[in-house]
């Protein structure tokens, strides 16, 4: 379509939504004037909101506060964009938001404003029951003869003229069946005053032109004609998060005396649960929350969730990858970090070189890998100064018996490591958790955050979960830990019990109902990690193949094995061919290595297909296949999901079988599994798997590396 076609397009939309609105207004002002007991200004308020009931919105007038003989609620609005709770005013002069107060007339109207908090408590708790999150819910103080459009925490203040273009300017959660069930219920729980319901808008009236000039007058036609054009030409809106299973919906609203822990298998919804849990606790207090998980891109995509679920409270929730966060904390409290990964690991080379190639380590695993990560996560990664702690320290995920020469040695490793970092005047990722973990318990009283989240809590180390606790303690709804023990991609482990925290009764759940996958896809990713047992945080030993109830059934798996890479590649790029371009914004390409992501990378854009690195997405729809790494994959979901070559990423794959896999080969397998687990649970409705057949010894095939 040409730009001058578009323009034709939108202006006769235009031209339609506006007769539209006025016809709709003339009926909703001859109903609102209809109501003798309400005042002027809630009578022009109301017409304005009774433009929306044309538009599947229900409202709900003068309703009474259950509980009590004579407190009302003025309005209660469903629809489209969810549940509102609105008080309307007469106030003489413009209120204000000073300071986190209400003031009008130079008098604090704070009164005001925690009434409306509560009947907004009282209609979260009604529609609870109906699996409905509490982000869902808002209040909005409405002031008549007034232009306002500000905050009050969560509470939204409009003037009569700007809530009805705020409201159809909301994004879409509830479909109509849902907006009949959620005011039908609302109705009971909200009992009427005789004449006050207002369940549909009644039939339109033929506008003449004094009703047009007296509409011009009353309300802003402008601006619910452009909020109307826009809602008319938006492509559909995802329903973000809106509705949890009710027992999930406990959780978010749970109040704990400590920290908590949300476990469970993957697709049962745990970071959901814990986006809700952040708006929850930020509608609630004044201070801020800190949601965080080790991945750097994540907190972005997180972030740009939360902020569609609810903006009101966005800006007080920092999303934030563990490390990025404590660099930022250590430079405010002037302590410098010389992060250097490149010459650390240098240093580490070289202390391998002249210390551990050539001892006992070898002996058991020659590539230095294993031993810099027996550095990173059990030795540093647990905070161990001293080798007499060091030689009795339960290893845990590590396969590898070390007996006493073997931890002499790798200690001998990690002290030539060590001088040779402090020599180059570097830090590692390490060092900046265990410097933010010192100064943070210096200034206990300090304390930043009203409350803390932490996702994928089993990714991290010991350190950085301590770290963590000590930003809040052990205050009540402080700490929230959420992860999975199977989903662990990082060598190395801890249990809470490590870290000084103790989760007692209610404070430890587990969610067992999949929202994510299909039968087929769940049980081809189970088949992986069957026989891999494993120990979660709460140092509990759990099955693999775990009991886990679906509620989704439409997915398959598309398996796909060719003679060469070549032939491979092509049925990659036909299959991503056949999706419409709006599908690609819901597809991923997942690889094991940054090799595979970088071919991938380049056939792809070679093929015309449009990619959107994981690493550099935040979110937003974009009409492009992401494309990242299994560990980069963690925590997001994608209805369509290709795993080329994906038997390729089990480590050395399959052995011959007089050969015996060696301690470290096993415990790199079973990571090697958890990692392609993690990637095959991403997918909703489709999950494609490539193989190449491995060339025996002799065969001519090409297969690449």
């Amino acid at each position: 379509m040409t730009a001058g076609g578009s323009a034709s397009r939108r202006a006769q939309e235009a031209r339609r939504q506006e007769r539209l609105l006025r016809e709709q207004w003339q009926s909703a002002r001859q109903e609102a004037y209809r109501w003798e007991a309400a005042s002027e200004g809630e009578r022009r308020v109301a017409a304005q909101l009774l433009v929306l009931t044309s538009r599947g919105w229900r409202l709900l007038v003068d309703r009474r506060w259950p509980g009590t003989r004579a407190a009302n609620v003025d309005m209660l609005l469903v629809g489209p964009g969810g549940v509102f709770v609105l008080d309307v005013k007469n106030w003489r002069s413009v209120p204000e938001a000073v300071g986190g107060k209400l003031m009008a007339d130079g008098e604090n109207r704070d009164a005001h404003a925690a009434k409306l908090l509560a009947v907004t408590r009282l209609a979260e708790s009604a529609v609870a029951s109906l699996g409905m999150s509490p982000v869902a819910v808002q209040p909005l103080m409405v002031f008549a003869g007034h232009r306002v459009n500000g905050e009050l925490g969560r509470i939204r203040l409009l003037g009569e003229h700007e809530v009805g273009p705020a409201l159809l300017s909301e994004c879409h959660r509830l479909r109509a069946e849902s907006v009949r069930a959620i005011a039908d219920h609302l109705e009971r729980v909200f009992p009427e005053y005789a004449g006050s319901s207002i369940t549909q808008a009644p039939p339109p009236a033929r506008a003449t032109p004094s009703d047009d000039r007296a509409a011009d007058g009353l309300f802003d036609l402008a601006g619910l004609r452009e909020a109307a054009l826009a809602d008319a030409m938006r492509a559909p809106i995802e329903q973000w998060m809106t509705f949890l299973h009710p027992d999930q919906v406990a959780l978010v609203r749970r109040n704990w005396a400590g920290p908590a822990r949300i476990g469970g298998p993957a697709g049962t919804g745990k970071t959901v649960v814990g986006l809700h849990r952040a708006v929850h606790i930020a509608q609630r207090t004044t201070g801020r929350v800190l949601y965080v998980t080790f991945a750097n891109n994540l907190p972005r995509v997180q972030a740009t969730f939360l902020r569609a679920m609810s903006p009101a409270v966005a800006d007080r929730i920092d999303f934030r990858s563990l490390h990025s966060w404590a660099q930022e904390f250590l430079h405010d409290r002037g302590i410098p970090v010389r992060l250097h990964g490149d010459k650390a690991q240098t240093a580490f080379s070289l202390a391998w070189k002249h210390v551990g190639r050539d001892s006992s380590l070898a002996e058991i695993d020659a590539a230095p890998g294993y031993w810099k990560e027996e550095i990173d996560h059990v030795i540093k990664g647990r905070g161990i100064t001293s080798f007499d702690e060091y030689a009795t320290v339960p290893r845990r995920r590590r396969r590898a018996s070390l007996r006493r020469p073997h931890r002499l040695a790798v200690w001998a490793l990690f002290e030539a490591y060590e001088s040779l970092r402090v020599q180059r005047g570097v830090h590692d990722f390490n060092d900046v958790l265990t410097l933010a973990l010192g100064e943070a318990r210096r200034h206990e009283e300090r304390r930043p955050y009203a409350a803390v989240i932490v996702d994928e809590v089993q990714d991290l180390t010991l350190v950085g979960v301590q770290l963590l606790h000590a930003l809040v303690g052990d205050t009540p709804n402080g700490l929230l830990l959420v992860g999975d023990g199977q989903q662990a991609v990082y060598p190395g482990g801890f249990r809470l019990s490590d870290a000084g925290i103790d989760i007692r009764g209610d404070r430890g759940q587990v969610l067992r109902t999949n929202y994510r996958n299909s039968r087929e896809v769940l049980e081809t990713a189970l088949a992986v990690v069957a026989d891999d047992s494993f120990e979660d945080i709460d140092g509990l030993r759990t099955p693999g193949r775990r009991d886990v109830d679906l509620t989704y059934h439409d997915g398959q798996v598309i398996r796909v094995s060719k003679p060469t890479r070549a032939e491979h590649d092509q049925a990659l790029l036909n299959a991503l061919a056949a999706l419409p371009p709006p599908a690609r914004a819901d597809a991923a390409v997942l690889c094991p290595s940054m090799r595979a992501i970088g071919h991938y990378q380049r056939l792809l854009q070679r093929a015309g297909v449009p990619v959107c690195l994981l690493e550099r997405y935040d979110g937003h729809p974009v009409e492009a296949v992401k494309l990242g790494s299994y560990r980069r994959a963690k925590g997001l979901e994608f209805k369509h999901v290709y795993l080329p070559e994906h038997d390729a990423a089990l480590a050395n794959g399959p052995r011959p079988p007089v050969t015996e896999a060696s301690e470290t080969e096993r415990e790199r397998d079973e990571l090697s599994r958890s990692q392609l687990f993690v990637a095959m649970t991403r997918a909703r409705d489709t999950l494609w798997l490539g193989s190449v057949p491995r060339q025996q010894e002799g065969d001519d095939g090409p297969r690449q590396p």
